[in-house]
């Protein structure tokens, strides 16, 4: 006999493992959760520093890879995804972030409605626990612990300094609408060890009886009876196994899995699905399309006088010191997030809210998972936050073990090209200012040679790299073009659901991993209203 549920979850990653929490609440409702990856019992998962090991490591990645691309002068980007119970959040930055007040009412005036800030915030407060307890914009007691970094770097101090004497102010949070200004970065931690989406929405969900997860469980597609998603196909412990649904399924495989698994499914463009090999079940020719990422300008400097990460990691007495500590105390470099000081600024006066982040970090190293340098440096990573450059992720077979296309098309769009180059040169100024001039700060990434707007927008495409945010593939909107409606159901076909980053018709103005639980708060509110199952 084939197994029966009412919801099917696909992903146990961030939305997934709230999608599996909050569906589960009414107990004469069956649950299943299925992850492709492994449980996340993998040591590295939980110490901080460990996504140095997590990334890149199929034990814990799907270790995808970009397409050659043309704004990065032919190269190609490894392109991280979690490949392991709690997804992204067991491997990512840890950075609490939200976004901006302008990104959900742009959503809103967009035709969806219900996804303003106003309609969002209260989701965010609801799943939180904030370190300094409730206010208007925080919540406490929630599954999602927010605390403060447990470290400090004078070289990041020395750069806050800097950006204030350029103009950008200090301020205490990110996260009340306006992020404009520079502050250290909240992190999604507990007393130094990583708070994943396993930790806190699915453990305490695991005592229901009415919750079944399966992991190692790799979907091979949708099944489709008369117009509606009645079950899912998948490979676990050897064999393909089928369940059945009699209520809805919903997808959370992220902005690469759950377009994947629409078009395995015959969910898609008909013209890709026929190169691809793939009967067309469904014709939505936007599946896949409308890929957005943010990417990241590694700017670097070394730097005299101060102390940095690198030469503690270079050092044995010092990696010695870096363990002894955590052990001791769950601090010091082994409890950092990649990134510790945040900026948000505006590259041009004439944009009406902050259009860059700075991620900046008291070490340099030639690329992701490589050695630090050997000599004093820093890197400030800039992004820009609302790039009008969009890309695409496609099948390339039937077969559902083979990785998709991905194209980001980063700088494709002129104006990205533009905004690239103004943030090395705001870079550049803010380093130029007396509290980092002091410690003769000299730039080596990407070299004080690239001057002309011609010669920084190829320089970028040289020093730019992802920094894992990719949304948009199964656009939310309110025309049928879209992939979703705003109740995030699959438009044209009955009993399927999206619910991750993948839905979000523009890439919010920071890390994505909180709107993403935010997202599934609100998808699990909307299915149970609905009463479908």
């Amino acid at each position: 006999m084939v197994d029966e549920f009412d919801y099917i979850v696909i992903g146990g990653g961030t939305a997934g493992c709230t999608l599996a929490n909050r569906l589960s609440v009414s107990a004469d409702k069956r649950v299943l959760l299925l992850e492709a990856g492994k449980r996340d019992n993998y040591p590295w998962v939980h110490i901080p520093v460990g996504y140095l090991y997590c990334i890149g490591n199929p034990r814990t990645d799907w270790c995808f890879t970009t397409e050659p691309e043309p704004g990065l002068n032919g190269r190609s980007l490894g392109y991280p995804r979690g490949k392991v119970l709690g997804g992204c959040s067991s491997i990512n930055g840890m950075i609490y972030m939200r976004g901006q007040a302008q990104d959900y009412d742009m959503w809103q005036q967009m035709g969806c409605d219900g996804w303003g800030w106003d309609d969002v915030l209260p989701l965010f407060r609801a799943s939180e626990d904030y370190y300094a307890g409730a206010d208007e914009m925080h919540g406490a007691g929630g599954e999602w612990r927010v605390e403060v970094a447990r470290l400090r770097w004078d070289i990041l101090d020395a750069f806050r300094d800097a950006a204030e004497q350029y103009g950008i102010a200090r301020i205490e949070d990110f996260n009340r609408g306006d992020n404009e200004g520079s502050s250290y970065f909240k992190v999604n931690q507990k007393r130094g060890v990583r708070w994943n989406t396993v930790k806190a929405f699915l453990k305490p969900a695991l005592a229901r009886r009415n919750l079944t997860v399966r992991t190692e469980a790799h979907v091979k597609r949708l099944i489709v009876e008369e117009g509606r998603v009645t079950g899912v196909e998948f490979q676990a412990e050897g064999r393909l196994q089928t369940v059945r649904c009699r209520g809805e399924v919903v997808l959370s495989a992220g902005a690469i899995g759950s377009p994947q698994i629409l078009e395995l499914s015959g969910i898609g463009r008909g013209s890709v699905l026929q190169d691809a090999g793939i009967d067309l079940v469904l014709e939505r020719p936007e599946v896949g399309e409308n890929l957005q990422d943010h990417l990241q300008l590694r700017c670097a400097y070394k730097v005299n006088g101060i102390r940095t990460l690198n030469e503690r990691a270079n050092s044995l007495t010092g990696k010695a010191m870096i363990g002894l500590e955590y052990f001791l105390s769950r601090s010091g470099p082994m409890s950092m997030a990649p990134s510790q000081l945040g900026l948000f600024t505006r590259s041009d006066p004439a944009y009406a809210t902050a259009n860059l982040q700075y991620h900046v970090q008291p070490l340099s190293l030639e690329r992701f998972g490589e050695k630090v340098h050997a000599f004093p440096a820093f890197t400030a990573s800039v992004c820009n936050l609302r790039p009008e450059s969009r890309g695409n992720v496609h099948v390339r077979s039937p077969h559902f073990h083979d990785a998709p296309a991905i194209r980001p098309n980063y700088l494709s769009a002129e104006a990205d090209r533009r905004v690239a180059a103004d943030a090395i040169r705001i870079t550049r100024n803010i380093v130029a200012q007396p509290a980092l001039a002091r410690y003769l700060p000299e730039e080596f990434k990407p070299g004080p040679s690239f001057q002309t707007q011609e010669e920084l927008e190829r320089v970028a495409g040289d020093i730019g790299t992802t920094i894992f945010h990719p949304v948009g593939t199964c656009r939310m909107g309110a025309d049928l073009g879209s992939v979703v409606d705003p109740q995030l159901r699959v438009r044209g076909i009955k009993g399927l659901r999206v619910a991750d980053a993948s839905i979000m018709p523009t890439i919010t103005s920071g890390n994505t991993n909180s709107p993403t639980i935010m997202i599934a708060e609100k998808a699990a509110r909307m299915m149970l209203a609905s009463g479908a199952a």
